[in-house]
């Protein structure tokens, strides 16, 4: 994939995109991911609030670097 520059990039479709591989890489959630809409022009994302087991899920999943 193509490095887009910040002002590039819809956070919608990152979202998605983030939402996407945390699943494939081990079925991982974040309830609460959405994009920030008090500060439109800087297009964040809130990664939002996630339970300490599906933190240190995502943690081991980096760790690993495999995906599974």
């Amino acid at each position: 994939m193509a490095k887009e520059r910040p002002q590039d990039v819809d956070p919608r479709t990152a979202i998605e995109m983030l939402r996407e591989a945390l699943y494939e890489s081990g079925q991982i959630v974040f309830p609460s991911l959405s994009v920030d809409h008090v500060s439109p022009d800087l297009k964040l994302i809130n990664l939002g609030r996630v339970r300490a087991d599906v933190a240190m899920q995502l943690a081991w999943t980096l760790w690993r670097g495999d995906g599974g």
